[in-house]
């Protein structure tokens, strides 16, 4: 049997919802009206990837695990491709002057060019640039 799902909607526990909302428009990203409320907001990563912030109280409803507590133990690295090189360091970089920081140091391995952060909820992000005709 095979399995292709359409979309990704990455389910992330937040503190403060309106902050972290903040914190990812200055990075450039929008959220989708129609599915964002005082409990959770649909942050769009692209037309088939979405990021939906959840409450830690919401959060919680939709498992009977313990949520993790992201800054001081890692579940998941939202890893999102990007352009180019300096998109990578230009988001790092706007990252931590709006609140975040370096998860990690830049690695560059000629082909590909990697950087993280991580967000005011301390879920870690990275992005990287990979240069499919170097890898031919």
């Amino acid at each position: 049997m095979s399995f292709q799902a359409d979309k990704i909607f990455v389910n992330l526990a937040v503190k403060n919802l309106n902050k972290t909302k903040e914190f990812f428009s200055k990075l450039g990203f929008e959220f989708n009206a129609q599915f964002t409320n005082e409990f959770a907001a649909s942050m769009i990563i692209n037309d088939n990837i979405f990021a939906m912030l959840l409450v830690e109280d919401h959060f919680k409803t939709f498992t009977k695990k313990e949520i993790a507590d992201s800054t001081k133990s890692n579940e998941v690295i939202l890893a999102l491709s990007v352009d180019s090189k300096e998109k990578v360091i230009e988001v790092v970089n706007k990252a931590t002057e709006v609140g975040g920081k370096p998860s990690k140091d830049q690695q560059d391995h000629g082909f590909m060019f990697g950087w993280g952060f991580e967000d005011i909820d301390g879920h870690l992000c990275e992005l990287f640039f990979m240069d499919e005709s170097a890898i031919k």
